[in-house]
């Protein structure tokens, strides 16, 4: 019973954690009249005192020494660090600027962008449903350049900069939120800065919007680090399976604000398009859960095997005829590693939009 009430409370967390990623298209728009890069140098600030407070009361920050330490670990970092802000500053101008649907489409096809990566930089071979599902992806550009009259850039920026991102994390190897810490130490003072800067020339708005225009700033690291929170709290409670599924959330609740909220136009054009992404992802998903059964399905008769061929404990065993060790279930699509919004994403990352 604690298991599954365990499950069930790991399930909300990550349709919470989706769901806000989803629903951010609703914030940044009452930012204005701050500019893109302000609202985003603002989200660094605050997202860093927020996560700093974080990791003070559950009194983590031994990783802190350790990464000092570790000149390679840092460099990534840094490398991160400027990738998200690419992502997080194009995603805030997308939204203000009346492209939420396309940029609801870099998440959407940003599972497909991981996998490419994945074969080009680090000769990852595919099976033949992966392949299938990204030439129907790069059909989908293709159609969608068409529509547009012009490839889809903020899309592709958005797809390439989160892949790239979650590949980074991948090496750096840290927890979400000591990684959020990191990376936004490291943009701190240049968004500082930047600030400054413009409070210098008379252009800042944080004070000049009034009292709630400044609390909805500051309120930019809360928006930042809550989802965080909530998915690393799925994330050790549900198969990865599961995170695999619900990262959808987050860019189909984008396209339908893009839609029903936002008023932006949908020529049949970008209907081909976004069908032809939808069919890339659904072939994806039931190639990574049909795996995720075989895989099982094997661990099961290994265990078997061992239970019939060790009558007794097997070695590093806690129970008789038990198998040391765990097969993991494959995900049914990257799933995104914390920070970043996105909305959705990449293996074992979490969305940050």
């Amino acid at each position: 019973m604690q298991g599954k009430n365990e499950q069930r409370a790991g399930l909300l967390y990550g349709i919470g954690a989706y769901g806000m990623w989803g629903l951010v298209p609703l914030f940044w728009p009452l930012m204005k009249p701050s500019g893109a890069v302000e609202i985003l140098a603002h989200r660094m600030v605050w997202s860093l005192g927020v996560v700093g407070i974080a990791l003070l009361l559950v009194r983590r920050w031994a990783w802190v020494g350790e990464l000092v330490r570790q000149p390679r670990k840092l460099g990534l970092i840094a490398i991160a660090a400027a990738v998200i802000t690419v992502n997080w500053g194009l995603y805030i101008w997308a939204v203000n600027n009346g492209q939420v649907v396309e940029a609801s489409l870099g998440y959407f096809i940003n599972p497909l962008v991981t996998i490419a990566m994945g074969v080009l930089l680090l000769g990852e071979r595919l099976r033949p449903a992966q392949w299938v599902a990204v030439g129907t992806g790069f059909a989908a550009v293709l159609v969608l350049a068409i529509g547009y009259g012009r490839p889809p850039w903020i899309s592709l920026t958005l797809a390439f900069s989160f892949a790239t991102y979650g590949l980074v994390k991948k090496k750096v190897n840290m927890g979400g939120l000591e990684s959020l810490a990191a990376e936004t130490a490291v943009l701190f003072l240049p968004a500082l800065g930047f600030l400054l800067w413009l409070g210098a020339r008379g252009e800042a708005t944080f004070t000049a919007g009034g009292a709630w225009h400044g609390v909805l700033l500051a309120a930019t690291g809360i928006v930042t680090a809550a989802p965080l929170v909530c998915f690393g709290a799925a994330a050790i409670r549900v198969p990865l399976s599961t995170l695999g599924l619900l990262q959808y959330l987050a860019p189909v609740f984008q396209f339908a604000l893009g839609i029903l909220y936002f008023h932006e136009a949908m020529p049949p054009e970008r209907w081909a398009g976004f069908s032809l992404v939808w069919l890339a992802l659904t072939l994806l998903t039931w190639d990574a859960l049909r795996t995720a059964r075989r895989t099982r399905a094997q661990a099961t008769r290994l265990a078997k095997a061992a239970a019939t061929a060790f009558p007794g404990p097997v070695p590093g065993s806690a129970f008789p005829g038990s198998v040391s060790g765990s097969v993991s279930a494959a995900a049914p699509g990257p799933v995104p590693v914390p920070d970043a919004d996105a909305g959705a994403g990449a293996p074992e990352r979490a969305p940050t939009s």
